[in-house]
């Protein structure tokens, strides 16, 4: 489900806090990246990804990483993505759907 302005406003605001999880290399968005961002999400459901120079400008890596996770592109400030993808079980934000 694509999300709301208020829906990120919110996960903005809690991802503000948070480190990145995720480096993305020189070799851009790569299988290995996009695997290593599908078990932080869902270990964690919204993570922090930051991108590096590479082969892919910011704007594409992001797109790349969202697409090829299943999750929501929340914001991208600078080089830091920050993607969240809801578990259908035990998450943690249950009531994200209500605003």
């Amino acid at each position: 489900m694509p999300l709301t302005g208020k829906q990120r406003r919110h996960l903005r605001g809690l991802g503000h806090h948070l480190e990145p999880v995720v480096i993305v290399g020189q070799s851009g968005v790569t299988e290995g990246v996009i695997a290593a961002v599908e078990q932080a999400l869902n270990d964690h459901e919204l993570i922090k990804v930051k991108i590096n120079e590479g082969p892919e400008d910011r704007h594409e890596a992001a797109k790349k990483l969202a697409e090829g996770t299943g999750s929501e592109l929340a914001q991208l400030l600078g080089r830091t993505a920050l993607l969240f993808k809801k578990r259908d079980e035990d998450s943690k934000f249950e009531k994200l759907e209500k605003l």
